[in-house]
């Protein structure tokens, strides 16, 4: 049976020709490169590297599909620790996926019975009594002695990693996984996530760094970072809430004139989603001011409510129907609220709601922590986001950004965000676009950095002896530095003379001074390096200042290298390199040679986050 062929038609029997062709090139792509070149005796660990809500499981499917036709008899699907995901997980592997043998968590006979004959794919929790259950059913069946596992890990930056890292011990969820993997004669681990933060920052000693990334491309119709939070404007489907009077009742009758529109348009749902907090009490307050500004529209149908409503039915302009008259929306607005059509859903610790409550009809959607990883709202048009952390994450809030999607209309979308949360957003988004340049470009060191006061990922799954933190804005330089070649940079700054105060010159060259430099074990030299490289990724003809400065009479291991006015001058430049090359007299220090001391400054007011592995 050929997998791979007989899922893609499968999709395109549905009418989804695009989507077959992108998985088809993710799957082949994948397959071609490290499915391939795998030697059945190692244990390998690559990470597949998507947009938030932009499709991975049928991306996922794809590659199961293209390593089964390859010789892969078992997979193991790990989805994150929800009941409900885990199941949704499981019968879309059944409906999906042809010719294989689909296992449960309580299908351990049905394992032990198939023996293989069919490929298998058991679908999982990451739990620690399902994980230790299935590591003990793997072991005691004897199958994966002399037979490789493929395990994929859906959100693996979530609770895979080891979160006692710091403590010198293992976290069990880690444990099992280590346990499963090292129990199988090898084994390929691929990592799946939309924010890889966490994963890029683990040490390859750890065995949980990815060898490969494969990055996918969301389809044409996604709505993603850069429509939401793109760097060069504010759009318009971003309203700051600073600038609203009332923000509850415009977020409450906008949703209602959206809704009209989609449901008359025979559309079958229309979401509107509140993440205000992770307190349960502030929940139950939206909820009832929710309720109460829709009291007020049924108090107030035939005037300010009408008002408001002409207004913001002026401003849609949906794309994917077309506009029906305000007539139309008015009178379906009034059958919604006279005929209790609407709904005011909490989604939190304490509220239990099924996925089946908010797939049809026009809802209002409150919660917390909930609203993270997995879950997913179909045709969610408006978003009131103000949810504040005191050390913010960038890859919760990024995983809490549910307006990500295929199935919105743009013309009619709509977020409400505080315009300190939209700036986080906007530098978070303008690192995931880094990350995906450097991954795209081939860059196997890849670099992560962000704003003062925003945090790649929890602290608990970074190793403190190995992830060193850069301030941009910061001056470096060696203690006790070295030149491969004095002659050789000389010959490199030539062109440069002491007279000009600096000059703007290409990163490529910086790049290119630094490395005839041997630095002391206190200068960070590779890292201010990568750094650059991580820039050069989204901007390869990026520029930078160079300072160049001889016959420095400068005593070694008194200071700062830089003259005040040197030190001045550079910090002028707040958003670019700058290189500060001092050619020392020799006189006071420095090994008595004429060595060449350089100073580096990397942008301002910016974190860059440099993995140390062992011997760097």
């Amino acid at each position: 049976m050929q997998y791979l062929k007989t899922y893609l038609e499968k999709i395109i029997d549905r009418g989804n020709t695009k989507l077959a062709e992108s998985i088809e090139k993710t799957a082949e792509d994948v397959g071609n490169r490290h499915i391939k070149t795998f030697s059945f005796s190692s244990h390998e660990i690559g990470l597949l590297f998507g947009n938030v809500q932009s499709g991975k499981t049928g991306q996922m499917f794809g590659i199961i599909c293209k390593a089964a036709d390859l010789g892969f008899p078992v997979f193991l699907i790990l989805t994150t620790d929800n009941v409900v995901l885990q199941q949704q997980t499981l019968d879309r592997v059944r409906a999906d996926l042809d010719g294989f043998c689909i296992c449960g968590e309580t299908d351990a006979g049905l394992f032990a019975e198939n023996s293989l004959i069919q490929p298998t794919i058991i679908v999982l929790k990451k739990n620690v009594r399902v994980l230790k259950l299935w590591a003990n059913i793997l072991n005691s069946t004897g199958f994966m002695k002399g037979n490789p596992l493929f395990i994929i890990d859906d959100e693996a930056d979530a609770a895979s990693l080891n979160t006692l890292v710091n403590r010198d011990r293992q976290s069990s969820i880690n444990k099992y996984l280590d346990i499963i993997k090292s129990g199988s004669s090898s084994s390929l681990y691929l990592q799946v996530t939309g924010t890889p933060q966490a994963i890029f920052l683990q040490t390859v000693a750890s065995g949980w760094h990815p060898l490969f990334t494969y990055y996918f491309q969301p389809g044409s119709a996604y709505l993603g970072g850069d429509y939401f939070f793109p760097n060069n404007k504010i759009p318009e489907c971003i309203s700051f809430l600073e600038m609203i009077e009332n923000p509850t009742r415009e977020v409450v009758v906008r949703h209602l004139v959206v809704s009209a529109q989609i449901l008359v348009s025979g559309g079958k749902v229309s979401n509107c989603l509140f993440h205000p907090s992770v307190r349960v009490a502030t929940h139950k307050k939206f909820e009832d001011k929710i309720k109460k500004e829709l009291e007020w529209c049924r108090d107030n149908l035939e005037e300010s409510a009408k008002a408001m409503m002409v207004t913001i039915y002026q401003e849609i302009a949906p794309q994917k129907s077309e506009k029906v008259s305000f007539d139309c929306i008015y009178n379906k607005i009034s059958e919604l609220l006279s005929e209790d059509q609407i709904d005011v859903l909490v989604m939190n610790g304490k509220s239990d709601i099924d996925s089946s409550e908010y797939e049809s009809g026009c809802n209002y959607i409150i919660g917390g922590n909930t609203l993270g990883r997995g879950v997913t709202f179909p045709g969610l048009q408006t978003i009131y986001y103000t949810r504040t952390s005191k050390k913010p994450q960038a890859d919760t809030m990024w995983q809490h950004s549910r307006m990500f999607g295929y199935d919105r209309d743009p013309g009619m979308m709509k977020v409400y965000i505080d315009e300190n949360l939209y700036k986080l957003f906007a530098d978070i988004n303008a690192t995931n676009n880094s990350i995906i340049a450097q991954v795209e470009r081939g860059i196997d060191d890849v670099k992560i950095f962000y704003p003062e006061g925003l945090n790649p990922t929890r602290k608990n799954v970074l190793d403190n002896d190995h992830v060193e933190i850069i301030s941009g804005g910061t001056n470096y330089y060696p203690f006790n530095p070295d030149n491969d070649s004095i002659d050789g940079i000389s010959e490199l700054l030539h062109p440069f003379t002491d007279e000009e105060p600096y000059y703007q010159v290409s990163l490529r060259l910086l790049k290119e001074i630094l490395t005839h430099i041997i630095a002391s074990p206190d200068f960070k030299i590779k890292a201010c390096m990568s750094a650059i490289d991580t820039i050069l990724a989204e901007a390869p003809t990026g520029q930078g200042i160079l300072i160049v400065r001889r016959g420095r009479n400068v005593a070694q291991g008194t200071g700062a290298l830089l003259s005040p006015n040197d030190w001045k001058l550079g910090a002028s430049f707040h958003d670019r390199v700058v290189l500060t090359m001092y050619q020392v007299t020799g006189t006071k220090g420095w090994g008595g040679k004429q060595l060449w001391v350089p100073n580096i400054k990397l942008p301002s007011n910016i974190l860059y986050y440099d993995l140390q592995e062992e011997g760097d």
